[in-house]
């Protein structure tokens, strides 16, 4: 009897008082629930902006931000808006019973329920936050192309005749072949879009080989189109992952654009399209058909002409502009200049967008120009091409744009990485007028988008780097080498005898070395006129810089020693009283307190080297503006 009536005394507890007892509890803990609200409103604020920070960051990085992360932040605004609102309306109340003195019982009952229900959330949203591991990934990145050509009929024959091939079964290594200007890298780009818009490939990715392969480079290229980041550090490893992944594509077409000779496919990671991966198709570009056919082993090929007169007189009167061209005036001359120009394509569009609203004098001294191509002998280019994109430099307006344009072009083997394009300028002085690092990046920013303008830099896909038509690069090294005694050299052995004579490195103003197989730098060279001495011999070079190899060299303004071992820097590197700039890049370095002794350096870069730790001395350079 006494147990039954115990268990109907803890029922009515349970139904009658306990309720009674949290409802009163409500008003007895009135202030400890609203500063308990107070709290984690707070806390769930901060870690909200933590989240927004790494979300802020992540976008600026060109990363995707994750649809939970969007979700949680959605909601931590939402909630953190209607829990200020609630204790707002707390403080409002307090003042209208004059703080406390005569508190309204109902009032504070709702809200101090209200605050109990709202910390529970808020414990909830900030726990769900703290299950955040990544806030973004990094999306495959989309191909920039450019801006769409005018429908002519034989690229839109020559498009059509490569769209068959590749929806052809049994075709899995396809080659368009012309002469350099002519519009390859444009048609396949075309190709590119065409593919993607028929979605014939669950992906298309392109990649620039250029004349020199840098494997790395290429699988960077690949991977970066596929959303992939390699771990592996080695070229080998690295071509196992990619072959790993391009095999998880159902269908895939890679375009590789300008081979100068056979490629190895294995060496990139790409699977062979006839025994791995029937799903993956190759498209190659190159200059000559024979690197296709014979050493790639392509089972078609298309050879891309040179413009017809009509459509040449079209592409190039869309890029001059209606409004130049139907100056009565000016018509006659036009279209002797296009003529002029052979149907190359590159020609084409960077004469007309060089004399584009120019003058008569002009367009008729382009005329004559054009009409006496130069005599002398230019590499076994043909002499209207160089004579056409000489005149384009020429017409480059400003005193800046010109040497700029020469430097992009002598350190133009592959992508220009446009910050190395800052430090140089601003060593070599090339700037008039610019006091500040950021002064100097936006003159760097213009020069690069007003040669781009000119037809004479390219895109690349990414915003840090662009690239020069290897047709425009040579010209623009011909050019340097004439105009301001220029040594550029690359992909050679270098022999003592490659040199210049003595009496010409009395007047070579800048020299560039790349890919080139060396054991050692000369000694005694005497080159007082030199500002700028660039070096990037081929990996796992052991070359050796001989202790006076500065000695004759007192005006360098720009050094930049790339991918080379220096155990110790040379003893004369203090006779470069004026170097402002000194890039010492994927290097394996020792001891490099020397620099110190380099009163007047502005800029030093060690990116990507092999260092353990930084001098002290350092500290004594007090004209360093940028430390990289």
């Amino acid at each position: 009897m006494v147990e039954i009536l115990l268990s109907v005394a803890a029922k009515v507890s349970e139904y009658l008082v306990d309720p009674v007892v949290r409802q009163l509890g409500y008003l007895f803990n009135y202030r400890t629930n609203i500063e308990d609200l107070s709290e984690k409103v707070e806390k769930l604020r901060d870690a909200r902006s933590s989240h927004q920070h790494s979300v802020d960051e992540a976008k600026r990085n060109g990363h995707e931000i994750e649809d939970g992360v969007s979700r949680w932040l959605t909601r931590a605004d939402g909630f953190i808006q209607d829990a200020s609102n609630l204790l707002e309306d707390e403080k409002k109340a307090r003042k209208s019973c004059f703080n406390g003195l005569c508190p309204n019982l109902k009032s504070r009952y709702q809200l101090s329920r209200a605050a109990r229900k709202k910390a529970g959330v808020a414990d909830k949203i900030h726990g769900d936050g703290l299950q955040i591991e990544k806030v973004s990934y990094r999306p495959p990145l989309q191909e920039i192309r450019c801006a769409p050509s005018e429908a002519l009929p034989s690229r839109l024959l020559a498009l059509n005749e490569v769209m068959e091939a590749l929806r052809e079964e049994n075709v899995n290594m396809i080659g368009v072949w012309g002469m350099g200007g002519v519009g390859k890298s444009r048609l396949v780009n075309k190709v590119a879009d065409q593919a993607a818009q028929e979605k014939l490939f669950h992906k298309v990715v392109t990649a620039s080989v250029l004349q020199t392969p840098n494997y790395k480079e290429i699988q960077q290229q690949i991977a970066d189109k596929l959303g992939m980041q390699f771990e592996e550090q080695s070229e080998q490893g690295r071509a196992a992952r990619l072959h790993q992944r391009i095999k998880e594509e159902k269908t895939i077409l890679i375009i590789l654009d300008d081979l100068w000779a056979e490629l190895d496919l294995d060496k990139i990671g790409i699977p062979s399209p006839a025994d791995h991966h029937k799903g993956c198709k190759l498209l190659l570009t190159s200059r000559n058909r024979d690197v296709l056919s014979n050493q790639m082993g392509t089972q078609k090929e298309f050879l891309l002409q040179h413009l017809q007169e009509d459509e040449a007189w079209v592409l190039f009167k869309n890029r001059a502009g209606d409004d130049t061209i139907e100056n009565p005036e000016l018509q006659q001359i036009a279209i002797e200049v296009a003529k002029l120009l052979a149907g190359l394509p590159l020609a084409l569009v960077t004469v007309a967008t060089t004399l584009k609203n120019k003058s008569l004098p002009m367009w008729r001294d382009a005329l004559q120009r054009l009409k006496r191509p130069t005599p002398e002998n230019i590499g076994g280019m043909d002499a209207k091409v160089y004579s056409s994109l000489k005149l384009s430099y020429d017409y480059l307006e400003g005193d800046e744009v010109k040497p700029f344009f020469l430097l992009c072009a002598i350190i133009s083997f592959g992508n220009i990485d446009i910050a190395d394009l800052l430090y140089y300028a601003m060593g070599l002085r090339l700037f008039k007028g610019t006091s500040t690092l950021e002064e100097a990046k936006d003159r760097t920013d213009t020069l690069v988008d007003n040669l781009k303008a000119s037809n004479l830099l390219l895109e690349t896909g990414y915003n840090a780097f662009v690239r020069m038509h290897d047709v425009v690069r040579n010209v623009a090294v011909i050019i340097a080498s004439k105009e301001n005694h220029v040594f550029a050299l690359r992909r050679t052995t270098l022999r003592k005898e490659d040199w210049p004579s003595m009496d010409e490195l009395r007047k070579i103003t800048w020299v560039s070395l790349d890919q080139f197989d060396c054991d050692e730098l000369p000694e005694g060279l005497v080159c007082p006129k030199l500002e700028f001495f660039g070096c990037c011999p081929n990996q796992n070079s052991s070359m050796k810089v001989p202790d006076s190899f500065f000695e004759g060299m007192t005006q360098l303004k720009v050094l930049d020693f790339t991918s080379m071992h220096l155990p110790s820097l040379t003893s004369s590197l203090p006779c470069l009283k004026n170097l402002r700039t000194l890039c010492l890049d994927a290097c394996k370095l020792g001891d490099i307190t020397i620099i110190a002794e380099l009163k007047k350096l502005e800029i030093l870069t060690l990116r990507y080297s092999n260092i353990e730790e930084l001098p002290r001395e350092i500290a004594e350079l007090t004209h360093l503006r940028l430390f990289d």
